[in-house]
């Protein structure tokens, strides 16, 4: 089995409507979502966003199963001016190597990059935070997740791929103030919140409508590469 982790289900929702033989269920491990892509069987984890989400379920998850391998999925905000929304890029500085070059092979045709990946501790959007990311850390693109995953495989022993889709850029940022667009101890972004902000800032709608389609992009591009590298690994 392949086990695949995402923060949030609008990261998998594509590839989650593409399984076969789906079925859900809850563990020690967490809610799981089983099925297969063409005869490789898959299990999808959903982190949460940040250390003290996905840390517990990360651990709980690999006590309950043990996957022959492991890819890190979901989106990243890249820190750089040369990538693109929808630009899909494997962490060569968190990935195992045999993973890695597996990864590169079977999705030469795909356009994916090689860079290194940052995990913060905080939702990055600033420009200036983004370039301080890029400058003392040597990073292309940054998440929250990915780190803390390729950590709890390591102590294990289980290979580690980290797959990611940029969903935003120092050119697109992210519509509204982190605070606004998501609650990291809750999990979720507060409506109300967010709807104050807009009537607030009306003009902010329009960033927030090309901002979901940002976020289509990248699932869409996440979705086919992790199909085509599943079905071949």
């Amino acid at each position: 089995m392949i086990a695949i982790t995402f923060a949030l289900p609008a990261e998998s929702s594509g590839l989650v409507g593409l399984l076969r033989e789906k079925k859900r269920a809850s563990s020690s491990g967490g809610k799981m979502i089983y099925g297969k892509i063409d005869n490789q069987s898959v299990a999808i984890l959903h982190t949460g966003v940040g250390r003290k989400s996905c840390e517990p379920k990360i651990d709980n998850f690999l006590r309950a199963e043990q996957p022959r391998c492991l890819i890190s999925s979901g989106f990243a905000g890249a820190v750089r001016e040369d990538f693109q929304v929808g630009d899909l890029m494997v962490a060569e500085n968190l990935s195992d190597r045999e993973l890695l070059s597996a990864a590169q092979r079977i999705l030469a045709d795909g356009n994916v990059r090689t860079a290194k990946l940052f995990t913060s501790t905080t939702i990055v959007d600033a420009i200036d935070a983004r370039n301080e990311i890029a400058r003392t850390n040597g990073a292309d693109a940054v998440d929250m997740e990915t780190e803390i995953i390729a950590q709890a495989c390591s102590v294990r022993g289980i290979p580690m791929l980290s797959l990611r889709a940029i969903s935003d850029t120092p050119a697109k940022p992210l519509p509204a103030p982190p605070s606004v667009l998501f609650d990291i101890e809750q999990q979720r972004t507060n409506i109300a919140k967010l709807s104050f902000y807009l009537l607030k800032h009306p003009m902010h709608v329009g960033r927030l409508i090309r901002f979901a389609s940002q976020i289509a992009q990248a699932r869409h591009a996440l979705t086919g590469a992790i199909i085509t590298l599943v079905s071949q690994l």
